[in-house]
C-alpha cells in the first residue's frame, strides 16, 4: 500500500514546525507497512495534485503568504479537481486562511483567496490577538477526542459554517470566538501549530485513512503504542485545565 502527501511552499510555509507534521505523517504511515511518498511543491514547480493522496499546506506570516498568492491562485482548478478526484486535505494557519475568500490585513489591503470556502479572515487590532496554548474537543469521522496545540494570530476568521472543534482554553477562529478551526469531510484545517500532530496521533492517523481512502477504500489501521504522545497531550491537557 502507498501513501502519496504534497507539502506545498515547504520552504516558505513552515512557521512553527510545520516540517513536524510532514513528519508524524511519514512514520506513523510506514510503522504500519505503509509507503510513504513526501514530494515538496514550491512557487513555479509543476505538479499535478491530482496525483496526491493528501495535500498539506502548513503556515506562514502576512509575509509569505504575500509570495506564496500568485502561484496558489493559479493551481485554483487543480486543487478543486484533486478535491473532486478525494484528495485529502490538511491545512495550517495561513493555509487554512487562504483557502477561504479572503484575507484582510490590518492595514485594509485585501488578499484574495481561493474563495472554495465562505470563510474569510480579517486582522484583529493588536489588543486581540489570539496568542498561547489552545485546547478543544474535536468529532472527526465519528471519532470525539480532546486536542491541543499552539495559536498565534492576528487573522479572524469568521463564517465557518463546520469547525473543528469547541474550544476548550484558548481562542479558536476568532478573539474568544468558542471554536476553532474547519472541517468537512476532505479537509481538516486549524490554527493549531506546535506542530499539531505529534501530540494530537488521533487527527493524524485520520489524515492518513481520509488519505488511503482515495484508492484503497476505508482502511483499518494497525493500532500503534502513543503511550508518548498521549502522556505529551495530558501534561497540557491538565495545564489548561481541560482534562475533565
Amino acid at each position: 500500500m502507498k501513501l502519496k502527501i504534497l507539502w506545498m511552499y515547504h520552504d516558505l510555509m513552515d512557521l512553527y514546525g510545520d516540517k513536524g507534521n510532514a513528519e508524524v505523517l511519514r512514520v506513523r504511515s510506514e510503522k504500519r507497512g505503509i509507503e510513504c511518498i513526501l514530494d515538496t511543491c514550491s512557487i513555479g514547480d509543476k505538479k499535478d495534485i491530482r496525483e496526491y493522496d493528501l495535500f498539506f499546506m502548513g503556515g506562514g506570516a502576512d509575509r509569505e503568504q504575500g509570495l506564496i498568492i500568485e502561484d496558489l491562485l493559479s493551481r485554483k482548478d487543480n486543487i478543486i479537481d484533486a478535491m473532486n478526484e478525494k484528495t485529502a486535505f490538511l491545512l495550517i494557519c495561513g493555509g487554512y486562511q487562504l483557502f477561504g475568500q479572503y484575507y484582510k490585513d490590518q492595514d485594509g489591503h485585501i488578499v484574495n483567496g481561493l474563495g472554495i470556502f465562505d470563510y474569510y479572515t480579517e486582522a484583529s487590532d493588536r489588543d486581540h490577538r489570539c496568542i498561547g496554548n489552545i485546547a478543544l474537543e474535536a468529532t472527526v469521522d465519528g471519532e470525539t477526542f480532546r486536542a491541543v496545540g499552539f495559536e498565534n494570530h492576528g487573522g479572524q476568521t469568521k463564517n465557518v459554517a463546520s469547525p473543528l472543534g469547541k474550544v476548550l482554553h484558548g481562542h479558536g477562529n476568532t478573539y474568544n470566538s468558542g471554536y476553532e478551526g474547519f472541517l468537512n469531510d476532505l479537509v481538516i484545517a486549524t490554527y493549531m501549530h506546535g506542530p499539531l500532530l505529534p501530540k494530537n496521533p488521533r487527527i493524524a492517523d485520520s489524515l492518513i485513512r481520509r488519505a488511503l481512502r482515495k484508492r484503497h477504500g476505508d482502511v483499518a489501521l494497525e493500532p500503534l503504542d502513543d503511550t508518548l504522545e498521549d502522556k505529551a497531550r495530558m501534561v497540557m491537557l491538565k495545564r489548561l485545565k481541560a482534562d475533565k
